[in-house]
């Protein structure tokens, strides 16, 4: 399991640097193209919470309007998601370009340079924003045994079903309790089909 250990960072290494690499150029044109679009910076920090509930800031490019956090408070009534989670199918703070960059996951993109510094792996339980982890239960929490990652099994079966966070946590304990390398290898290849077809909203 060890050996498994290693060579599943060692795959983040060399997918994560590789792909930055590689699309620097549409990493450059997403910002610029953020920019130009709308008010405010072209990356936004995510304040999120890893592996053993150690805080750590990652990025994403920003598909919100600015000031999009304080509104969040106000659309509470229509969150679609049960428990500390906040979804909304149809969330007005997204911009045309945003709604663009979220349909194909281009939005997380940035998301590399985490892996890379080991803050995320490339497969894993998605990390909880630092206020959604406050009003984590305790069964929440064994999400945060592993690494968090860019994406898991719930992205890639029912993200869009799914209107219950312990329906989340489920999928994401069933990844712990079956991991293995092949099974992070069969979840990008099925991360790749979503993200082709445009099925990341």
């Amino acid at each position: 399991m060890n050996l498994q250990r290693a060579l599943k960072r060692l795959m983040d290494l060399l997918i994560s640097a590789g792909l930055l690499v590689v699309l620097a150029p549409i990493l450059a044109g997403i910002a610029i193209a953020v920019r130009l679009t709308t008010r405010g910076p072209a990356f936004f920090p995510c304040r999120w919470v890893g592996q053993d509930a150690r805080p750590f800031t990652g990025y994403k490019f920003r598909t919100m309007i600015q000031g999009a956090e304080a509104m969040e408070a106000q659309l509470q009534a229509r969150n679609e998601m049960r428990g500390p989670a906040f979804k909304l199918t149809d969330d007005p703070r997204v911009t045309p370009l945003g709604r663009v960059l979220r349909k194909y996951s281009l939005d997380e993109l940035p998301q590399l340079w985490s892996v890379l510094k080991g803050d995320l792996s490339l497969v894993g339980p998605r990390p909880p924003r630092a206020q959604e982890y406050a009003r984590f239960t305790d069964y929440q929490k064994q999400k945060l045994a592993v690494k968090p990652g860019i994406t898991c099994l719930w992205q890639v079966e029912g993200r869009h079903r799914i209107n219950d966070y312990d329906d989340w946590v489920a999928r994401d304990l069933e990844y712990i309790a079956n991991w293995s390398l092949w099974l992070d290898i069969k979840i990008l290849a099925r991360t790749a089909l979503v993200v082709i077809k445009g099925t990341g909203v």
